[in-house]
Formats: C-alpha cells, structure tokens, sequence
C-alpha cells in the first residue's frame, strides 16, 4: 500500500490524495493565525508553551462497522494520520510562501521536518483504552486488543520545541463529540506571588467540531468586590461572526483543491514514509498483544489511567466553563 501510494504521488501528471483534517477550515487558518500575528509567532516556542494537545473524540461506537474498524483501530484510523497532520501544521517552521506554484511543496517540506524529529513510538509512549461492549458489534472478535482509545505523547526533538509535550487523543464512545487545537502556555512570571493566589495558565483554543471556534483563555478580575482572577475568553466564533459567509465543507475543499493542483493539504511520499516509521514499532507491538487496551465505560472520557499518564503536562482549571 505504502509503495503504491509513493509511486502515484510521485507521478507529475497523477497525485494521490489523502482524506485528513487539514482540510477543515479551522486547520487551514491555523497558518494565518499563527504567522499573521505578530504576537502568536513571538509565543510558538519552548519559552512560553507549556504543552499542545490535539484531541479527536466520537460519542458513538463503531456500530456495525466493528470487524472493519478492528483491522485498524484507532490509532491507524485517526492519530497516524489526521492528528499527525494536524501536529505538522502546529510545530512547522515557517515555509516561504503560502501562496504560488511551489507553495505546497514548501509547506510540506517544513511539514517533513517536524516529522524527522519525532522519535519512534514505544508502548511506553501511550495509554490505550477499548470501551466497553466493543466486542459484542458484528465482526469483532471476542479476544480482540484492538484499541478503540489511545492517548499518545510525543515530542519535537529541535531547539523550539525542546520539552514541549504534544499529546494526541482519540476515541470512540466517549462523553462528547470534539475536534480541536489546544495550546497551554506556561504560567506567567511572578503571578502567584504578586496576587496571592493561583493563577490559571492561558490557552489557545482553535475547536474543529462542534461549531468552529478560536479562543483564548484569559485571566481578569471578577467583578465586584472580589480580587480572585477568573478565567474569560476572547473569543471568534465562526458561526455568529462569520454568518454570512459560505464555509465549505472538507470533502468540497478536496476537490476544488483537486481542480486547482493545491497541494498543500495532502500527504506527500516522503511525508507518508516517515509518518509510517515513527508509529510501526508501537503498532507492531501492538499486534503481538505487548499492550492490552484498558476498558472503559461507554460515555466517559476514556480510561482513568489517561489523566495520570498526562500529569503535569497540562494542569485544568476545574472551575473554568466555557
């Protein structure tokens, strides 16, 4: 498979494309986002991001589609390649151009970079999970390890990302359906000190699904006689402030990007081939049952062993409501 898809992508007159989450709109905005803002690229580093997680989460099972989906799991299905892609996109260095002949290739070729500082993946590089009464759907065997959850952590081994988690989650049958970009940034310098209490670290949320929206979590004063600091966004969401707007779905882009040979937003071979190189010793182990997938119940949100396994990576505001 891996050799057929290298040979057509290289082709000069045949692309193979690939279905993945670049193409949602709040991904591709992601690149204005980042570099169109003076103040986020002066942010994108080591010096301020505490972690990044990408997070990929279905509230229903794989109902009926169990003996296809147990050939893959979850892990092949959504983090190999939609997660991967999206984490490429987040930790790139900044490409030429976005715009001309040979942007794509640009943009890949940073795209590649990132993926060569990844290390391979061990089991002791995740949490693996499958919710309960996975076997019981038409074709799944009853012993199957296949894992219907995963929690992956990794790290972008160049000078800025140097200790910067990225942790990718996926599942199925968890509490809420949720596709989004979530950057912690470090706490900031002195706060505790200077205000006597604790202050909640800021976040750059960019949310794919449902209703796409950007937002930062920022702290201020709450209101009235009160000198704790609360937790507040600025906030876009696209629903309400870009309403009138015609916001094409994924499968719409693809082929428009189709007819207009942009290729920025699919896999190249050599993306694919290192993509591939950093997850088979996980999958491979995988296969030998080396990992058996922790049960979880349907409606939560995944194993308990994930929040452990995170620590102090990424610290939740409890009190925070978005």
């Amino acid at each position: 498979e891996l050799l057929c898809s290298q040979r057509y992508s290289e082709s000069p007159n045949l692309r193979s494309y690939f279905h993945n989450m670049s193409l949602v709109e709040m991904v591709q905005n992601l690149q204005m986002l980042r570099f169109g803002n003076r103040f986020f690229e002066r942010l994108w580093s080591h010096n301020d991001i505490q972690s990044v997680i990408l997070t990929f989460k279905e509230p229903f099972g794989t109902e009926g589609r169990g003996g296809y989906f147990d050939k893959f799991g979850i892990i092949r299905d959504v983090i190999q390649n939609h997660l991967l892609q999206v984490l490429t996109l987040v930790a790139m260095e900044p490409p030429p151009r976005f715009h001309g002949p040979d942007a794509g290739d640009l943009v890949r070729d940073a795209k590649v970079q990132v993926l060569k500082a990844i290390s391979v993946l061990t089991v002791d590089d995740c949490v693996l999970g499958q919710y309960e009464g996975y076997t019981d759907d038409d074709g799944v065997p009853d012993d199957s390890v296949t894992p219907t959850f995963a929690c992956i952590k990794m790290f972008v081994n160049n000078p800025r990302w140097h200790g910067v988690p990225f942790i990718l989650k996926a599942g199925k049958a968890l509490n809420e359906k949720k596709a989004e970009i979530r950057i912690q940034f470090k706490e900031a310098p002195a706060a505790a000190f200077m205000f006597g209490v604790d202050m909640p670290q800021n976040e750059l949320v960019l949310r794919m699904q449902p209703n796409e929206a950007i937002y930062m979590k920022t702290n201020v004063k709450s209101p009235g006689f009160s000198n704790e600091p609360i937790q507040s966004e600025l906030e876009v969401n696209y629903n309400t402030r870009f309403k009138d707007n015609i916001n094409p779905d994924a499968y719409t882009r693809l082929i428009l990007d189709v007819l207009r040979g942009n290729h920025a937003a699919f896999v190249r071979a050599d993306e694919l081939k290192v993509s591939w190189e950093i997850f088979t010793p996980l999958l491979k182990a995988l296969e030998n049952r080396e990992s058996p997938p922790i049960i979880y119940m349907q409606g939560s949100r995944g194993p308990a062993e994930v929040d452990k396994f995170i620590g102090d990576d990424y610290k939740r505001n409890k009190g925070y409501v978005y």
